[in-house]
């Protein structure tokens, strides 16, 4: 074996000086050059050093031709790496299409024209809108029941007398009953908005699948809110 020290700059005519100074390489036909970590060429010879047997290599013929790469540990690591995310990548994929096609399968299965998407989203929000009607009754009944546990706390206050423990009790269950209930209005609204996207979408893509013209395309506003949020009392 021939090696040039630590680090070692070939040109081609230093290569091919080497194929002559190297008769068991010159015999063979063939000289392997190795790299270092940085990628550079720090030595040639007929086989690589152990110490760089995870190093890439550069195999050369007689007349300092490049006839075969070999990858070190590293760069084999790397492309593995890159063809695994590749196959993963595929696999998403793969899984995204069937399940858009599930998806436009069961479209295509439940309704049979534009206005029957329609139909099921307004009949959705309606349903959201009776619920939100009756959360804010509830709201309003809530915020009674808040204003007056407050107006018995302050006449404790005013006579300086200690709040009693059932009067901190329904102020502090009054209080959450109050968040609760806006809590699930505020929900519900944004479940409207929610359905209407939802159904928009589902009729671009119904229109797409069936490849219905412009005279299909106009959409049916969905129904406004049926009655407003109370405001809360402070």
């Amino acid at each position: 074996m021939f090696q040039n020290g630590p680090v070692v700059y070939l040109t081609a005519a230093a290569v091919i000086a080497f194929t002559f100074a190297a008769p068991t390489a010159h015999a063979q036909g063939k000289i392997v050059c190795w790299k270092d970590a940085s990628g550079k060429v720090v030595g040639c010879g007929d086989k690589v050093p152990a110490e760089y047997a995870n190093s890439a290599t550069k195999e050369l013929d007689k007349q300092g031709n490049v006839r075969k790469t070999g990858e070190s540990a590293q760069e084999t690591a790397k492309r593995q790496a890159q063809e695994k995310e590749l196959v993963l990548a595929k696999e998403e994929e793969k899984k995204r299409t069937m399940e858009r096609k599930r998806q436009d399968d069961a479209l295509l299965n439940t309704f049979t024209n534009e206005k029957e998407i329609d139909l099921k989203r307004d009949r959705e929000i309606q349903s959201l809108n009776n619920f939100i009607t009756q959360q804010n009754g509830a709201l309003k009944s809530a915020n009674d029941r808040l204003a007056e546990v407050r107006k018995r706390a302050e006449s404790y206050e005013k006579e300086k007398k200690p709040l009693p423990p059932v009067v901190k009790e329904d102020l502090t269950r009054a209080e959450r009953e109050k968040v609760r209930i806006e809590t699930d209005i505020a929900t519900n609204e944004k479940s409207k908005t929610d359905t209407t996207v939802k159904y928009a979408d589902y009729r671009k893509r119904f229109m797409e699948l069936k490849g219905t013209g412009a005279a299909g395309d106009a959409t049916t506003p969905a129904p406004a809110t049926t009655a407003a949020p109370v405001a809360a009392k402070k």
